[in-house]
């Protein structure tokens, strides 16, 4: 059974962070959980700032200290009614990345809650990188929020739950997360498989290759398996639908998700290395960045 102990979610007091910590807190209730919010800052010490011309002064810049930053995580965290002893606050000093990893291995966290967008320009640049950066490192499943979620989610509603299943052992462990969260929320999972290297369009057919038959054997493999992968006890406990496109991965995805009105997408990622990194940039990458409901993303057992 899928459950979450210990919520860590990292905000950058950017306009997203309300929603971060509104599903943050959401989650925090269904499991019982303990959260942590944290807030990482290049430094607290004063930092010099060269001058734009030679003789100009030396300026210092003095950050917000400590203090200010925990004052600061409180009232954030109580304004998304997170208070009591579950509930803590800290500020670190750092790389970001670093300093988000290394709070999720000595909590240990079950649970990563980032927000996918800064407020602009720069802003948003450096959290998307951060973002995407933790999803290869992170130690634990991350739940991204996008800003273009509910402004508040007072309980955790999962009634449309998709799935993207490309049959890779991070994509299976996802599929584990989806039908237990499906379960424990009475929602419906969707398993989505995309055939990606066949043209969308009706193609000629040649004399030795039947490219639309080929298509049609390739889906009706990929909707056996998909069928195969889920138990029957499972489907006595919630409703499962398979579905299979062709086209470009991660389109797809974002294209069901829109039909089906999804309340969050469990996709895996392939982890570390070259190929993973190329993998997980073509389509888990491009889903994060784009969707309009929740992501969470889990890595395969051996990665994690």
């Amino acid at each position: 059974m899928i459950t979450f102990k210990h919520i860590l979610c990292p905000i950058d007091f950017s306009d997203i962070s309300a929603h971060q910590l509104s599903y943050a807190a959401a989650f925090a209730r269904w499991y019982d959980a303990r959260i942590t919010v944290l807030h990482v800052v290049p430094t607290f010490d004063p930092m010099p700032v060269h001058p734009g011309r030679l003789e100009d002064p030396m300026r210092v810049v003095y950050p917000l200290s400590e203090e200010d930053v925990t004052r600061e995580l409180r009232r954030l965290a109580g304004d998304a009614g997170l208070t009591g002893d579950g509930v803590a606050v800290a500020a670190a000093a750092g790389d970001a990345v670093d300093a988000i990893v290394d709070r999720a291995v000595a909590m240990p966290a079950d649970l990563l809650v980032m927000g996918t967008h800064g407020r602009s320009g720069f802003d948003r640049l450096l959290l998307g990188s951060v973002t995407e950066k933790l999803l290869r490192r992170a130690p634990c499943p991350v739940l991204t929020v996008p800003p273009h979620a509910p402004e508040r989610a007072p309980r955790v509603a999962l009634k449309q739950i998709l799935c993207p299943v490309d049959f890779s052992p991070a994509s299976l462990q996802a599929l584990g997360f989806a039908l237990d969260l499906g379960r424990q929320s009475g929602g419906r999972v969707t398993l989505l498989h995309v055939i990606e290297w066949l043209p969308g369009e009706e193609p000629r057919t040649y004399e030795h290759f039947n490219v639309p038959e080929f298509r049609r054997y390739l889906t009706d493999e990929a909707q056996q398996r998909l069928r195969a992968l889920v138990p029957v006890a499972a489907r006595a406990a919630i409703d499962v639908d398979e579905v299979v496109a062709t086209g470009r991965a991660y389109r797809e995805v974002l294209a069901s998700a829109a039909e089906r009105g999804t309340d969050l997408i469990v996709m895996g990622s392939q982890g570390h290395g070259a190929v993973g990194l190329a993998l997980f940039g073509s389509t888990t990458q491009q889903v994060v960045r784009a969707a309009e409901c929740p992501v969470l993303t889990v890595h395969s057992a051996e990665a994690q």
